[in-house]
């Protein structure tokens, strides 16, 4: 009876037992996959880590060969000239390329055991520097060492965005602008850290981890060009090249007191650079130079405003370096607003714009209040939601093979909600947190081809409407807030919003640019402490919490031209440079 029993249940039992089998084997396999994805993600880690100390060691052996050989070098003295400046003698010949390059790769050195803000040596730069030598005719930026943002194409290196998933795969060829700054004679010897995927102002990534603010190590150098921010504002280094996209060249210019410019869309050619969601075309992102003055900015750019760059990229507009306009001494017709009505800036913020804007009108020029139209509207409908078109979603798989830094947590748990469940947190959030919830709304992206194209549309109608505003004012130029001061390490991951003060202009498409024109007092940091913002939400209280702690810390002004205007946008970079210098609290 047993036996029968044991028969008539065995095949049921069977398959139980291959049921079971099956799902733990399933489960197996994913945790084994798991496991040897994590294993094969901190030996790319290790390795990068590696190849970093090995670039380190490099750059020490090569300085010290070369001190041995010429004991008098006064490294000092060469990392203090300014740009203009050091192509003067290196042109003249009363400095030797050589001894600027080695002061610059000392320098860079000793400012990254401090910040930690490089990640690659670019060993090529010797054998580089004896063909600029060997050049007929000195270029603009002879002999001159520049660096480079981690994301800027160099043939034989990586440019992986902060991201695992791009480790050890080596651009095939140098970028345009580097082919371009290199037949001027430019050096390139280093490469700078970036925050993990660069959709941050912070600066860090688990491959080379933080990197910290030259003026104090407990605040973020800003992001994503923050590494090139950092090493420049240290001293180590003349003149780099960044990228933005919603404001990661002047966010970290702004956090560490350097300048920074941001061109029209495609008035620099952006062949050749790495970016962890490429496609998208709501907010262009373009590269620009970041040096400590705004002359260093403009010789940049009549550098690379040649024939080489039209040539090598025929989809660059043929438009040299107009320097006509930046020279000009005709007084200038400025709009100006301290805040968009969307984000109070902090009291320094709007004490920088005012006082600049009294500086401006001293010296000659008219200066006219300006309301930038629908300022919610075109950053959470036109750029948020165009940047994360797709919900997020191409962004997040280039996570799939990495391990999600601390500072960007925050921002990855938003994207990685599924729309649905974004649109019903919109709907609770929105009675309580009106401005937050909008936030979280336009992270659902466009849903269909449909809608991108009435996206696209919207763009180009805001952009008339506010070329619309401009021209009826009659501007030649814009004076308008930059976030600061640099916020605490940390705090930008919980405050996207914060890019509000820049993305503008990426949507827009106009150039801008930072530069610094005050510091923090302690006034500025008692005003601080009764901050409510215009909403005295979460992000309001961010504000006090990334901010606090911040005298002495540099503030800075956003200058705005329109499209294609350049030169003009930097005419307004120094004349503020020019009323600034000696009169403010530097």
């Amino acid at each position: 009876m047993i036996l029968k029993i044991l028969i008539h249940l065995l095949p049921e039992f069977l398959a139980d037992l291959f049921f079971i089998t099956l799902l733990l084997c399933l489960v197996g396999t994913v945790l084994v996959t798991r496991w040897m994805g994590e294993k094969r993600t901190k030996m790319k880690i290790e390795r990068a880590g590696t190849l970093k100390n090995q670039g380190l060691a490099q750059m020490k052996k090569l300085c010290l060969r070369y001190k041995t050989q010429h004991p008098e070098l006064d490294t000092g003295h060469i990392v203090s000239l300014t740009l203009s400046q050091l192509v003067d003698q290196l042109k003249k010949g009363s400095l030797a390329a050589e001894s600027v390059l080695v002061a610059y790769i000392e320098k860079a050195l000793e400012v990254n055991k401090e910040l930690n803000c490089l990640t690659d040596f670019l060993s090529e730069c010797e054998a580089q520097l004896q063909e600029v030598k060997k050049q007929k005719e000195k270029g603009l930026l002879y002999g001159v060492p520049i660096t480079l943002k981690d994301n800027v194409g160099y043939k034989g290196h990586d440019s992986h965005c902060g991201l695992v998933q791009f480790l050890g795969i080596a651009d095939q060829e140098d970028s345009v602008i580097v082919q371009v700054l290199k037949k001027h004679g430019a050096v390139p010897f280093v490469k700078t850290n970036i925050p993990q995927s660069m959709i941050n102002f912070d600066c860090s990534n688990s491959i080379f981890g933080q990197t910290l603010n030259p003026h104090n190590h407990k605040k973020t150098c800003g992001g994503s060009s923050g590494g090139e921010a950092a090493l420049i504002a240290g001293g180590g280094a003349v003149l780099g090249v960044g990228t933005d996209v919603l404001g990661s060249i002047r966010m970290p210019c702004s956090f560490c007191g350097i300048c920074g410019l941001k061109p029209s869309g495609n008035r620099l050619s952006s062949l050749g650079f790495s970016t962890p969601v490429s496609g998208m075309k709501s907010a262009v992102m373009m590269p620009g130079p970041m040096a400590r003055d705004v002359d260093s900015l403009a010789l940049f750019m009549k550098a690379v405003l040649c024939d080489d760059m039209f040539q090598l990229d025929p989809t660059v507009p043929p438009v040299p370096f107009r320097d006509e306009i930046y020279n000009s001494s005709k007084p200038l017709t400025i709009g100006f607003y301290d805040t968009d009505g969307y984000f109070l800036p902090s009291p320094g913020m709007r004490r920088a714009i005012q006082e600049t804007k009294a500086l401006l009108e001293e010296a000659g020029h008219k200066l006219v209040p300006f309301s930038p139209p629908r300022i919610e509207y075109a950053l959470n409908e036109l750029c948020i939601r165009g940047f994360f078109a797709d919900g997020g979603s191409t962004l997040v798989d280039k996570f799939n093979a990495d391990i999600v830094d601390p500072n960007l947590k925050q921002q990855m748990l938003l994207y990685k909600i599924p729309t649905i469940v974004k649109k019903i947190i919109t709907f609770f959030m929105r009675p309580v947190f009106p401005r937050i919830a909008n936030h979280v709304n336009a992270h659902c992206g466009v849903g269909s081809v449909k809608q991108l194209w009435k996206h696209n549309a919207a763009i180009k109608e805001y952009r008339c409407e506010y070329i619309n505003e401009w021209k009826k004012l009659n501007l030649d130029a814009l004076l308008c807030p930059m976030l600061g001061p640099a916020f605490n390490i940390g705090c930008p991951g919980k405050l996207f919003a914060g890019f509000c003060f820049t993305m503008l202009f990426n949507i827009l498409n106009f150039p801008a640019g930072v530069l610094p024109v005050n510091i923090v007092t302690p006034e500025d940091e008692e005003e601080l402490k009764n901050y409510k913002g215009y909403y005295n939400d979460l992000w309001d209280k961010d504000v006090i919490k990334g901010m606090e702690d911040g005298v002495g810390l540099p503030l800075a002004v956003q200058c705005v031209a329109l499209p294609w205007q350049e030169e003009q946008c930097l005419r307004l970079m120094k004349e503020v440079e020019n009323v600034t210098r000696g009169k403010l609290n530097k």
